[in-house]
């Protein structure tokens, strides 16, 4: 093997090993979305500041009950809901959901026991320490259960596994009291404090050189469910929003790439753009946009320059968010807008689209002679060209349906029965769920029975599968998991040509 080899391998195990990495820390947020959202609108809606309190100050008293903000006769604080959901209910979601990832349910309360020591010992929002503590007090229990596995006495079990889970989730949680929690609490304030010395420097929009490319790669999940959501909550917490909820959810970068693709493409891309528009910006799918700039990949500079113009608009106005938008929807960035922020994100959004558009724009016109040329020459994804070589061959070839067989992910040659077929993505409800309809509308049209199409997430994938489709940047990953179903790999889940081939190979079985 090469120098070169070899360098392109290690670097595309580093690319796998970060999205892997990503996808486990989105596995533990991504279903506890649901609750970020719903304490993003109790805070909007009862903290002193909320909107609640502004338009109704005559109600101050139940919204202060529930905000927790107003003294009573005593000169206490009420309790409220804002503080105990952010400081107990959802680092011990997110801890109990990444035990649960290690060591099912029981991996699940061991890791959110341990964790509420390391809440308590910390004293401030504990979202990195849940992260980290949760599987791995889950990955003790699981080895700890090793030792004894097949040597208890008939009739036993139950309460060797109760107390054994309960006395080493007490040892795990004092533990985390005493070691895991300073070392959090230190690494927190020491990130908050580089943000803030990016944002008091005006050099927060140089984010964008990162996070927009680690986007297109996939590897976005690591930055934003690992340093910039927890941050962002804490930040949340102090001063009623964060910034840093926009770095990666801004729709403005991907909706102005996909206009530029509606007047300037050529072919397939720019028919397609249109619909990607609609399921990007309202959908909040930003996925749809990355065939597009993987195409053409001068097209990074683009959403770069677009992201780093949101990001300074919001530095400029001061606008946040009060918790995660997720989905990246305009509608679910305007919800979770923190009150006196709308001008700047709604600003941010458009800015970042039309410099975004402009730059896009200016590539996609230096190079359309060149890609029109492509079109009319009838130039094809790699599969349409292998079989093309060979008709015009005339007649069989081994080598060539080799490579068709490379080319379609088994497809050509495979003879299985398929009924059951999975697209895989990161969080198994963006993109996939997208190309699950797609292909399972495709499938409904040519009056194919008997086969089932679903999403799920490339870490809940198993061997029941018989066919698995991913993006290409995503397949190899879902070959570890899954080495004996047929995958294939598509670049756009929305508009992919493997889908008629897999029609095709459906209706021939």
């Amino acid at each position: 093997m090469t120098a070169e080899a070899t360098t392109a391998t290690q670097q595309k195990g580093a690319r796998v090993g970060v999205q892997r990495f990503g996808a486990f820390l989105s596995g533990m947020v991504m279903p506890n979305i649901p609750a970020f959202i719903a304490w993003g609108l109790i805070t909007s809606l009862f903290i002193q500041t909320g909107w609640l309190n502004e338009l109704f100050p005559g109600g101050a008293e139940i919204w202060s009950q529930l905000g927790g903000w107003a003294l009573t006769e005593d000169g206490e604080a009420p309790t409220g809901l804002v503080g105990p959901m952010i400081t107990y209910l959802l680092p011990l979601l997110i801890a109990f959901q990444g035990g649960k990832m290690i060591y099912d349910t029981r991996g699940g309360v061991v890791g959110a026991i341990a964790t509420m020591g390391v809440i308590v010992g910390a004293g401030i929002p504990m979202f990195i320490g849940a992260m980290i503590m949760g599987p791995l007090a889950a990955w003790v229990m699981k080895k700890v259960d090793s030792i004894w596995d097949g040597k208890i006495r008939a009739g036993f079990e139950m309460l060797v596994n109760n107390f054994s889970a309960g006395i080493l989730a007490m040892i795990l949680a004092i533990a985390g009291f005493f070691t895991i929690a300073p070392i959090i609490t230190w690494l927190t304030e020491r990130l908050g404090e580089g943000v803030d010395f990016l944002v008091e420097a005006g050099l927060l929009p140089l984010a964008s050189i990162l996070i927009e490319p680690a986007k297109i790669l996939f590897l976005n999940n690591a930055i934003n469910q690992g340093v910039l959501t927890p941050l962002g909550v804490a930040q949340s917490e102090e001063a009623g929003k964060s910034i840093l909820f926009l770095l990666e959810a801004n729709p403005g970068p991907g909706l102005g790439l996909l206009l530029a693709f509606c007047f300037f493409g050529v072919g397939v891309a720019r028919a397609s753009a249109p619909g990607a528009v609609i399921i990007q910006f309202f959908g909040g799918i930003h996925e749809i946009y990355f065939p597009y700039v993987l195409a053409k990949p001068a097209l990074i500079l683009a959403v770069i320059g677009g992201g780093a113009t949101g990001v300074l608009t919001n530095v400029i106005f001061q606008s946040g968010l009060v918790a995660p938008a997720s989905p990246g929807s305009i509608f679910a960035i305007l919800i979770m807008t923190a009150q006196g922020s709308h001008l700047g994100v709604i600003l941010s959004v458009i800015l970042s689209a039309a410099v975004t558009f402009a730059i896009a724009a200016a590539i996609l016109l230096a190079s359309r002679k060149k890609d029109l040329a492509a079109e009319a020459s009838g130039a094809n994804s790699f599969a349409d060209a292998v079989a093309q070589t060979e008709a015009n061959k005339g007649k069989k070839s081994e080598a060539l349906s080799g490579l068709a067989t490379q080319a379609t992910g088994g497809l050509a040659t495979d003879t299985r029965q398929i009924t059951n077929i999975v697209f895989a993505c990161d969080a198994g409800m963006g993109s996939s769920a997208m190309g699950a309809s797609v292909l399972r509308n495709k499938i409904k049209k040519a009056g194919i029975e008997g086969v089932t199409v679903k999403n799920v997430s490339i870490a809940n994938l198993d061997n029941t599968p018989d066919l698995i489709v991913t993006h290409q940047d995503l397949t190899d990953r879902a070959k570890l998991k899954s080495p004996e179903a047929i995958h294939v790999s598509v670049e756009n889940f929305m508009n992919s040509p493997r889908y008629e081939e897999v029609v095709a190979r459906l209706s021939n079985s």
